[in-house]
């Protein structure tokens, strides 16, 4: 008899439920968040299980990793695509989890990517740089804001990062925010030797790899935005077209139309922010370093807004390094920009 696993996923514990192909209840328990406990609940049931579908909560790591180690076979649900059916007068956990056991044994469970845990580890290495670096660019902005507030004058972030207690004084008269912007260099100073060491364990690790170099011949690509592309992509044939990809990377249009009507706007969030972030950042420097890049943003500025164009652009890069990744080739700026 063919069984079918559900397992809704918190903070301290889970659900495990597990159906029948018909959707007959076999079993349902709450278990502590402890993977022993979780493998010793399946095994009675491990050489009927077809599969095992747990919550894409924000702790899924520890339990996917290790059922996978133990030979299950394992789903991931999307969450915001498995809505349940919304007249049901009553839920609790037990139906959520057997919920997600009947949409895998329908063959309708909506499915996330699980990401191998080596490229995963790299991919949340990169996101912590970019949380490192927000975090740095707060303190700059709030110095600054200070400086110009009491004084009228713009002072470039390099020049902030290298001040002493020293200059701050003799620029501010006022002590008191002198010292408030002073506190706050020591601050900026430890977050960027994190962010360098960060940086050096990710160099160490993307460099001999064949499609950092690829990646780098697209503009406006360069030492940091190539392995952010790279981790959070993680194999390109997962994805079925450039199309697919580009939606992705958050680059594609978010529309709903009806008889060439516009009906309203789709879920523009839908995919990676991550990679949305890097190609943004790409057109940004693309346009000032490749002639092709910089033409085809003028084109779209006469007739779109800024934003707008900018973000065509992006598209474009995204679509190009579909095929960088794809075919193992070079960006190909003519095919990109101008076709």
């Amino acid at each position: 008899m063919e069984l079918y696993c559900g397992i809704d996923l918190h903070s301290n514990n889970c659900v495990v439920a597990i159906l029948a192909k018909d959707l007959e209840h076999v079993a349902c328990r709450r278990l502590r968040n402890d993977l022993s406990q979780v493998v010793g609940f399946l095994e009675p049931y491990r050489e009927q299980l077809v599969a095992v579908a747990v919550e894409s909560t924000y702790n899924w790591y520890w339990l996917v990793d290790g059922l996978v180690e133990r030979g299950f076979d394992l789903r991931l649900v999307n969450t915001t695509k498995s809505a349940k059916y919304s007249e049901m007068k009553y839920t609790d956990d037990k139906h959520d989890a057997r919920w997600i056991a009947r949409l895998l044994a329908l063959g309708i469970l909506p499915e996330g990517y699980i990401s191998p845990p080596e490229e995963r580890r790299l991919r949340d290495l990169l996101r912590r740089r970019a949380f490192l670096v927000r975090k740095r660019t707060d303190f700059l902005l709030s110095m600054g804001t200070l400086v110009q507030r009491s004084t009228a004058q713009r002072v470039e972030s390099v020049v902030m990062v290298k001040w002493n207690g020293k200059e701050v004084r003799a620029l501010l008269r006022d002590p008191f925010v002198a010292e408030s912007v002073i506190a706050m260099i020591p601050v900026v100073r430890a977050l960027t030797r994190q962010i360098k060491a960060v940086e050096k364990v990710m160099m160490a690790e993307a460099k001999p790899r064949k499609e950092y170099e690829l990646l780098k011949t697209a503009p406006g690509i360069g030492d940091i935005l190539a392995p952010a592309i790279m981790y959070e992509t993680v194999t390109i044939d997962r994805f079925r077209d450039a199309g697919n990809y580009v939606s992705y990377c958050r680059c594609a249009k978010s529309v709903h139309t009806s008889n060439d009507k516009r009906k309203g706007a789709g879920n523009r969030k839908n995919g990676n922010k991550y990679l949305s972030w890097a190609y943004s950042e790409a057109a940004h420097h693309a346009a000032r370093v490749e002639p092709l890049a910089r033409q085809y943003l003028e084109r779209k500025k006469k007739r779109s807004h800024p934003m707008v164009a900018k973000r065509a652009l992006a598209a474009k890069i995204a679509r190009g390094c579909y095929y960088v990744l794809r075919d193992q080739t070079p960006f190909d700026a003519i095919r990109t920009f101008q076709k």
